[in-house]
């Protein structure tokens, strides 16, 4: 015969189902759980972003404003909430510390969804499948098709510090001389310069610097070395606003603005 729940059990099982309780296995932060009031109270989305990554996101100093992709997608999310849009500068090394520490809303440009970030931030969903390829100077093209043909002593991988790129160089390449170079936006006219041979990046952003440098060319783009996904990094435990952001982005690409921003920063 089965043994029949305590009037106290049962009590407990109601509350749950009816939502009335959260067991601490699935108890969200008071604080991200109210993001989206708190975004539209404040009158302003505080955006996160690097500055440095083209065509995503690129800041213009001498203008003092920012350009790219994710901008004005950032300017689009802000404008559908009824607030401004407020760029925060970080760095790739620095973004996930400046993001949880509460810095920002928002962290967008071209950022790449890995298990590591997802361990203390929400993303939404992908916007763009993406992944990491190789460019060189032109006459070089033939040289690398592959890991193994990059992973050689005699050959100089230039690197961004702290993001996928360097994390994909060191985990990939054992023999290669890799060159930490800290300016993201002046790092492919080292290649040009001969001060290295090639630099891994995302396969978008390879294809839009061989036509900002002439002499480079993106190597195979199409068939990138590892498949990627990039997302828009939400406050960990903010599901709402999480919903919100998934729902704002699912109808701009229906509407055709997603296609129209991209188009016009990349071809």
């Amino acid at each position: 015969m089965k043994a029949l729940a305590s009037p106290f059990v049962a009590t407990v099982a109601a509350a749950l189902v009816m939502g009335f309780l959260t067991p601490p296995a699935i108890a969200q932060n008071t604080d991200a759980k109210n993001q989206l009031d708190a975004v539209v109270k404040n009158g302003k989305l505080r955006v996160c972003t690097t500055g440095d990554y083209k065509p995503f996101t690129f800041h213009d100093k001498p203008a003092n404003n920012y350009q790219g992709i994710d901008i004005d997608l950032a300017k689009s999310l802000a404008s559908s909430l009824g607030v401004e849009a407020e760029f925060v500068a970080t760095t790739w090394k620095t973004l996930l510390a400046d993001f949880t520490t509460g810095k920002c809303d928002i962290a967008m440009g071209g950022i790449s969804v890995t298990l590591e970030r997802q361990k203390q931030v929400f993303f939404s969903e992908p916007y763009l499948v993406n992944g990491k390829a190789p460019i060189a100077r032109c006459e070089d093209e033939a040289k690398f098709q592959s890991i193994a043909d990059i992973d050689k002593p005699d050959v100089t991988v230039i690197v961004n510090p702290g993001g996928t790129n360097e994390k994909f160089v060191r985990e990939k390449l054992s023999d290669a001389k890799i060159e930490i170079y800290p300016d993201n936006v002046t790092i492919f006219q080292q290649i040009l310069d001969g001060k290295a041979d090639i630099m891994i990046a995302e396969s978008v952003e390879t294809e839009l610097q061989q036509k900002l440098h002439p002499g480079l060319c993106a190597i195979n783009p199409e068939k990138p070395l590892q498949y990627g996904e990039m997302g828009y990094m939400l406050p960990e435990g903010a599901v709402v606003f999480k919903a919100y952001v998934d729902q704002w982005l699912h109808l701009a690409k229906a509407t055709g603005e997603f296609d129209r921003i991209y188009d016009s920063h990349v071809k």
